[in-house]
């Protein structure tokens, strides 16, 4: 079977190896689990969670009691006063274009103190011209660079005092960018710099890649609203699609009704049969989370010990599911995302290539053999093809499959 899936025994002995270099890190991701499903099965009992939750609405999708109370756990799970938790989001950043045509109206200010976000939002926002952008509806851009992996906090509060900004976006995961994602701690300590100055600003997170790689979330420590995938941490590889904002009561209102239509908001959207999924995903997604986290120490600790560059180290604190390789080499960088595909469980022998995928400058180079397409919660890598040719792997369903994964990838490696 191994020699079917193009692994050698050396590859498999050397991961062991390594594996006993993380036994003790691999212990702190299991207590965070431990904790985070605690969390979860609290919530389905407060909410009572019942076989009737599952029954699908069509049409309006009104008094659709399983999707109501999806929210509610949602809410619950995230610290949140509210939530609104969706199959019509197509993506996370349909979810935060959603957040911020709700929040922001012509002539106010948004305001990046993460540095330039995701590369699917330039157009979102205007940053790359659009007719559609916010920019292109009157609504003012300007963002504020980190410093050494850290939030500028003299330059914000500067900015606070000099203008009037309706909304501060933070991206917590890296992104496409080579700096650090973003810890709780300076989350925390960026609010209150922020409300030192201006009390009204809302303050909205980025959240994705980040739900339940720590026990508490940007609500705990402050911030007005947060917005995430399912087909991320949250969905536990099960929900099919779909997203969620959370947060203060009034803005998932008004983003509802921006979701839907004003007057209607949340009262509409029909289930679809999905509730089952999102269900049973969010009861999967500490341990799914808890597989990736020790997917990505394995890949930390084995790549650098292999020669090459990762980030973050294998012993570093971690705040998302991401882990990066910078290989330096085109050639190289293809051949291991390549290897990650020919292990997936879907589509193992298609051959990822360079390309202009829909929302990138770059040409963009993806492995995701996935039971739902683009989920990267599932073993997934991608990278622009752009020096220092980084690749971007996340998660695995299971660590056993993760372990593979990252067999097979280093096996194109040795070649």
């Amino acid at each position: 079977m191994l020699e079917e899936l193009g692994i050698t025994k050396e590859t498999l002995n050397y991961l062991k190896e390594e594996e006993a270099k993380v036994k003790d890190i691999f212990a702190q991701i299991d207590d965070t689990c431990r904790y985070n499903s605690l969390k979860v099965l609290s919530a389905f009992h407060k909410y009572n969670v019942q076989e009737g939750y599952f029954n699908s609405t069509t049409g309006y999708g009104y008094n659709d009691l399983g999707r109501d109370n999806i929210e509610k756990i949602f809410a619950y799970v995230l610290d949140a006063e509210d939530a609104l938790v969706r199959s019509q989001f197509i993506s996370g950043t349909h979810a935060l274009t959603v957040a911020l045509f709700a929040f922001l109206r012509p002539s106010e200010t948004m305001l990046s103190i993460s540095g330039a976000p995701y590369d699917t939002l330039h157009e979102v926002i205007g940053i790359k011209p659009n007719n559609s952008s916010l920019i292109s509806y009157g609504i003012k851009y300007d963002q504020i660079d980190l410093i050494n992996d850290d939030f500028d906090y003299h330059k914000i509060s500067e900015y606070l005092k000099e203008k009037k900004v309706k909304l501060i976006e933070i991206q917590r995961s890296k992104g496409y960018s080579t700096r650090k994602s973003i810890s709780l701690d300076k989350v925390e300590k960026v609010i209150k710099t922020i409300r030192e100055v201006d009390k009204e600003v809302i303050i909205m997170v980025d959240n994705c890649y980040c739900e339940f790689v720590e026990k508490e979330t940007p609500l705990t420590y402050g911030a007005d609203i947060i917005v995430g995938s399912l087909i991320k941490n949250l969905g536990g590889g099960i929900a099919p699609n779909g997203a969620y904002i959370a947060g203060h009561h009034d803005l998932v209102e008004l983003a509802s009704e921006r979701l839907t239509c004003p007057g209607e908001g949340r009262e509409v959207g029909p289930s679809l049969g999905i509730n089952k999924a999102i269900l049973q995903g969010l009861y999967m997604a500490p341990s799914v989370v808890a597989s990736a986290l020790k997917t990505a120490v394995l890949t930390s600790v084995a790549l650098e010990d292999l020669g090459y560059q990762v980030e973050p180290k294998y012993n570093e604190h971690r705040t998302d599911i991401v882990q990066n390789i910078i290989f330096n080499d085109e050639q190289k960088l293809i051949k291991y995302i390549q290897g990650i595909q020919m292990a997936s469980p879907i589509d193992s022998n298609s051959l990822p290539l360079p390309w202009d995928m829909p929302g990138y400058e770059d040409q963009v180079i993806m492995a995701s053999g996935s039971f739902t397409q683009g989920s990267s919660i599932e073993l997934s890598a991608d990278a622009p093809i752009r020096p220092p040719y980084i690749a971007y792997q996340q998660g695995g369903l299971t660590y056993e499959y993760g372990r593979l994964g990252l067999a097979r990838a280093i096996e194109e490696l040795k070649k």
